[in-house]
């Protein structure tokens, strides 16, 4: 069995399944915001307030319920640190529902163990300083060089790698995030914000590149 990644920092999960799921991937707080009862739920607030001081991680559906979710808790969230992950669209039910969800996909319960892992396990590659003995000014082993130098993925390079701005830009952009694991029906911000976090500027580029080879091959 694969040993868990271990976080410093809470993981926010819509429900109790979902926790219960992710409890075998991730050595972390992992807390359940019980989909949308947080949203009147002052206890759940504060104890996420208080444990995420240091920064959370937010890893809901990846549907229409996931996101406004996730809006929600943003905006409750002001001035903490916060970092989107996401599951790819996979679809599917849970073997515990008799129906899928009305976007068809599976939730993060459903979500196989090994796709857990692999994009968790990118997130600590990513971000050191969220792994306990992490260097909190994000470089690995405290080299600022290696921070320093890398890319990071703007609107910009969005921009000029024409998924941004451009005929035909959002269908490039959903093709893309669909390489990434990513929900296709990303806006621009969340699709920058979360390719940044699993990815980099010169790695995004040559994936497009490489794309654009294989597209015009065919």
């Amino acid at each position: 069995m694969a040993d868990k990644i271990r976080l410093n920092i809470p993981v926010i999960v819509e429900g109790k399944y979902d926790k219960a799921r992710l409890a075998g991937v991730v050595d972390a707080v992992i807390i359940p915001t019980g989909g949308f009862s947080v949203f009147n739920d002052r206890e759940k607030r504060a104890l996420i307030r208080r444990l995420g001081q240091r920064g959370l991680i937010l890893l809901s559906d990846s549907d229409g319920g996931g996101r406004l979710i996730r809006s929600h808790l943003r905006g409750m969230l002001e001035g903490v640190p916060v970092w989107d992950l996401y599951t790819p669209a996979i679809p599917g039910k849970e073997p515990r529902k008799s129906a899928p969800s009305k976007a068809g996909i599976l939730g993060v319960e459903g979500v196989p163990d090994d796709i857990l892992r692999d994009i968790f396990a990118r997130f600590a590659a990513s971000h050191p300083e969220c792994t306990p003995g992490g260097d909190p000014d994000g470089a690995p082993n405290g080299d600022p060089a290696q921070k320093s130098a890398r890319v990071p993925v703007t609107k910009a390079l969005l921009y000029d790698l024409g998924l941004n701005g451009g005929p035909g830009s959002a269908e490039k952009r959903a093709a893309l995030a669909e390489k990434l694991g990513l929900p296709r029906d990303m806006t621009v911000n969340a699709f920058c914000a979360a390719a940044d976090l699993l990815s980099d500027g010169e790695t995004l580029t040559a994936l497009v590149r490489e794309t654009e080879k294989g597209d015009a091959a065919s």
